[in-house]
């Protein structure tokens, strides 16, 4: 069951910017999902160490979108923010854009 527990990770400066300065690594999971379980998910999916795990739910929603205003349905998500212990680290997030390759 924890293959499905983490749907995929949510790349964005900010969610970068926590991996470098403070070791939180941002994914959307399962709405079902609680924080234990999300922790023994990471824990085994990337085998790093997991020291907290906080959850972010948002309710599906509507907006106006285009140049007709035409209604769109954003689905409802559940983010998990996850601190690793330190001396770990999840190599997806490591980037680093003024290094050469």
């Amino acid at each position: 069951m924890n293959a499905y527990i983490i749907r995929k990770p949510i790349i964005t400066e900010r969610s970068l910017s926590l991996a470098q300065m403070e070791n939180k690594y941002v994914f959307e999971v399962s709405r079902l999902a609680n924080k234990d379980q999300i922790k023994v998910a990471v824990e085994e999916f990337f085998g790093v160490e997991v020291k907290a795990v906080n959850t972010i739910r948002s309710n599906r929603s509507t907006k106006k979108t285009g140049r007709k205003r035409q209604t769109v349905v954003v689905p409802a998500t559940k983010k998990a923010v996850v601190e690793l212990k330190k001396g770990h680290k999840i190599d997806m997030f490591d980037f680093n854009p003024n290094e050469e390759k």
